[in-house]
């Protein structure tokens, strides 16, 4: 429901429970389309979701306008430990969600599950966003704003003062919220052979 003026009304952002998994994968699927993690599928996505939401090294804030999730932002504490508890915990189940997209490119499946480790020894902080999306109907609403403003509270609330985001180099708009936010652009890195994406790091 929006009011005259257009904008969606929102409530203040949350804490992600696991009811919201669904809603985070069918975000992620339909409004970060060009990353590897969609191919993998929904149910594999859920999966991934809901750790986030269970670690103790990791968190989901999502934004709600009272019908439903219009937003979310997506952090790990230290990506490489969150990836392995995940391999560790789902990661039976999740490569029979997601075999068929598996099989079909097991170059960048191994490519995300060491990108942790990669970024760790580049010298780049552990903490991480690992994705941030608003839906349509919020858009221009100041959400992605308010999300990764909330996400760097909690960061700081855990002790912890620097982090980094990949976005495709093509993303400004991304690249504007995050700025906005404090990060400065850092580096050019290949999470994927042959796909260059930007690196920028808070504070």
């Amino acid at each position: 429901m929006s009011n005259d003026c257009g904008v969606v009304p929102l409530r203040p952002t949350r804490p992600a429970v696991v009811d919201d998994a669904p809603s985070l994968a069918g975000l992620h699927m339909d409004l970060l389309p060009q990353g590897f993690l969609p191919t993998l599928g929904f149910r594999a996505l859920r999966r991934l979701y809901r750790h986030l939401m269970r670690s103790d090294h990791a968190f989901v804030i999502v934004a709600d306008d009272g019908e439903g999730v219009v937003g979310f932002v997506a952090v790990a504490e230290d990506t490489r430990r969150v990836y392995r508890e995940f391999l560790r915990h789902d990661a039976v189940i999740a490569a029979l969600v997601a075999a068929p997209a598996a099989l079909r490119a097991p170059r960048q499946v191994w490519e995300t599950m060491r990108y942790g480790g990669r970024a760790d020894r580049g010298g780049l902080p552990a903490a991480e966003i690992l994705a941030t999306a608003v839906s349509e109907r919020a858009r221009g609403a100041g959400v992605a704003f308010r999300l990764v403003d909330a996400a760097l509270e909690e960061l700081r609330h855990r002790k912890i003062d620097t982090a980094r985001v990949v976005t495709a180099t093509e993303n400004t708009r991304a690249q504007r919220v995050y700025e906005r936010a404090g990060f400065r652009r850092q580096r050019l890195i290949e999470v994927h052979r042959g796909v260059q994406q930007e690196v920028l790091v808070w504070p």
